[in-house]
């Protein structure tokens, strides 16, 4: 009769062992970054503007993808990060471009606190509405701290200083800002990485699957739905940031029900949940956007609206899941961790 299995040799063990280990295919996107910005050098302010969308996609399926916690406002935190940075540079009162996104990042956070501890009280259709109004709220807030905000105008030629007070941001030639999104969004995916395979992480994909489950084996559920939700908002309003720095400017569409939406249907097409879904939907939906709009410029959401409807019957984990569905159907086993 063989020896029982040891705890370490069992493959749910293993799994959870293995869990942080960098396969192989990871890289794969990041050198498709460094590629791009020496293949496409025209395009860089548009893979600037895609590096952003990421970042904010994958804040966003941090708390809806892994806690499933459910908003339609989290723009609200995107423009809270954008105003941060772009009011401290254009009042000159804290302008440096790392500094700002600290900046950006704990007053978001503050902003995903101070709701998080009121509107996570709720679920379903009720926290739904109240994370748009709370975006709404700050939208109409923006519109009307003209003084501050710029109002309805926005703060337009915004002055950012210098990278390291060596790198300069070059609106034309925007090289300095897409190494610069870069190297952020890396720094960021590698923290987000890092949260979802820990302990906490984990907790969150249990919350996510059976709340009663984890009140039952006495997990704190709405103390980690809330440092999740504030951690979300952090992330977010470090995208906001950046998208501010970026363009040297900010205005309302920051805090617009559009910007909400779109990262919404971001995750719902390269499906929400999975680390690398947000890269793959963002990519999807700006291409698609783009080049659609430039063929057929009065009807291109036709075609968005079409890919949407179809990803939505028959891929309902997005298009990752479409490969994970072609790879257990021709019978393709995942490599052991």
């Amino acid at each position: 009769m063989s020896a029982p299995t040891s705890a370490h040799e069992h493959p749910a063990a293993r799994a959870l062992a293995g869990r942080h280990r960098i396969r192989l295919w990871e890289i794969i996107p990041w050198l498709l970054a460094i590629a791009f910005y020496f293949a496409f050098p025209r395009y860089l302010g548009f893979g600037t503007e895609l590096l952003v969308t990421i970042l904010f996609a994958i804040s966003l399926d941090l708390a809806l993808g892994y806690a499933g916690i459910v908003t339609l406002g989290h723009a609200a935190f995107f423009g809270a990060g954008a105003y941060t940075a772009g009011m401290l540079a254009f009042h000159h009162i804290w302008s440096e471009p790392i500094t700002g996104l600290i900046a950006a990042a704990v007053v978001a956070g503050a902003v995903g606190l101070g709701s998080g501890l009121v509107l996570l009280r709720t679920t379903g259709l009720t926290l739904l509405m109240l994370t748009l109004c709370t975006m709404a709220l700050l939208e109409e807030a923006a519109n009307l701290g003209g003084h501050y905000t710029g109002g309805f105008d926005g703060l337009p030629g915004i002055d950012i200083p210098p990278l390291f007070g060596m790198f300069e941001f070059n609106p034309l030639y925007p090289r300095v800002q897409y190494l610069y999104v870069l190297g952020v969004l890396f720094v960021c995916f590698v923290f987000v990485r890092t949260l979802v395979y820990s302990p906490f992480g984990q907790s969150l994909t249990g919350i996510r699957e059976n709340t009663l489950r984890m009140h039952a084996v006495g997990a704190p559920v709405r103390v980690r739905l809330i440092v999740c939700y504030t951690i979300s908002a952090a992330i977010a309003g470090v995208a906001g940031a950046l998208w501010a720095q970026s363009n040297a400017y900010v205005n309302l569409s920051t805090l617009g029900l559009d910007r909400a939406a779109t990262v919404l249907i971001i995750l719902v097409l390269g499906g929400y949940g999975r680390l690398y879904g947000a890269f793959v939907g963002a990519v999807a939906y700006m291409a698609l956007s783009h080049f659609l709009s430039k063929y057929f410029p009065t009807a291109w959401q036709l075609g968005l609206g079409l890919l949407l409807v179809v990803i939505a019957l028959f891929a309902r984990n997005g298009i990752l899941g479409i490969f994970e569905t072609l790879q257990r159907r021709i019978g393709i086993k995942r490599p052991s961790p």
